[in-house]
């Protein structure tokens, strides 16, 4: 059944209603403007009363809009201040870093400088430097745990060459290609490196569990010397690796014993330094006495 023509869809009534009630509040508003302004002409301490009463009524309106912003605000600099933290973090950590490799380098020169007051004549040996490479890879979730670095025998690379890092020992060359070679990482379980403490220069052994700690044991049973904290550095003792370089810190100690974490972690590791096997110097030969 069709609509009558004349009737009028029912949003149109709506639609004159709030055109009228919008006139009504522009003709309540201007007349009550100009009623102000009168009041402020020929009342003015009146006005001032009223625009104190508006006060006191907009003000909690006021407040609660400002504590909205304030809150605002506050989440703002919450979000700000969370990223903000986050690189500050990253920057202490790497300021941590470079202070521990400092500290580790002072207490070495110290007790240098104490072996070579004591010894006279004592020649310090450097191994000379192979190659610098990038390490490529490692293998840290099996038992074994191997490195990849990017030199082989064309670098001059062979095996059995300590591999050193900025933050200390790394391991040493097992097998060596044309461009790439394998190393034998510290950790591993048929590692075996002579260490000593900075602390007290108490000679131990450091050796690979193959979980990525050490077992660093001492070679004076009941001496008991480690600490937590502690760190260990290579002795030279039976060539191979140079003395004074820090291979880790002890994190756990059980008596003559303790466990250790290596300070060069072979996941963070970028380059690693190949050097020619230390060799001791040779004791000075004592000249046979003339017949007499």
């Amino acid at each position: 059944m069709a609509p009558p023509r004349n009737r009028r869809p029912g949003f149109s009534r709506r639609i004159q209603f709030g055109l009228f009630i919008g006139y009504v509040v522009a003709v309540v508003g201007a007349v009550c403007s100009v009623g102000l302004v009168m009041l402020n002409r020929l009342d003015p301490e009146g006005f001032s009363s009223l625009r104190a009463v508006a006060l006191d009524v907009t003000a909690p309106i006021t407040g609660a809009g400002r504590s909205g912003i304030r809150s605002i605000q506050n989440v703002e600099d919450y979000v700000t201040g969370y990223f903000r933290a986050g690189n500050q973090n990253q920057a202490l950590r790497k300021e941590m870093a470079q202070a521990r490799r400092d500290l580790i380098e002072a207490k070495t020169l110290r007790r240098q400088n104490t072996q070579l007051r004591k010894l006279l004549k004592l020649v310090e040996h450097r191994s000379e430097t192979v190659v610098t490479a990038r390490l490529i890879g490692s293998s840290l979730t099996s038992a074994r745990r191997f490195g990849t670095l990017a030199a082989g025998v064309r670098d001059g690379v062979r095996p059995g060459q300590p591999v050193i890092s900025v933050d200390g020992l790394v391991g040493r060359v097992l097998e060596v290609g044309n461009s790439a070679s394998r190393i034998l990482l510290l950790t591993d379980g048929e590692s075996t490196v002579p260490v000593r403490l900075i602390r007290s220069g108490t000679a131990a052994l450091a050796r690979g569990r193959g979980d990525g700690r050490l077992l660093v044991t001492s070679l004076l049973p009941g001496s008991r010397p480690f600490r937590k904290g502690d760190v260990v550095t290579t002795t030279g003792t039976g060539g191979l690796y140079p003395p004074d370089v820090p291979v880790a810190v002890i994190t756990e100690v059980e008596g003559d014993t303790a466990l250790a974490w290596p300070l060069a972690n072979p996941a963070t590791v970028d380059f690693g330094v190949v050097q020619k096997p230390y060799q001791p110097p040779l004791p000075p030969s004592r000249l046979e006495a003339p017949p007499t």
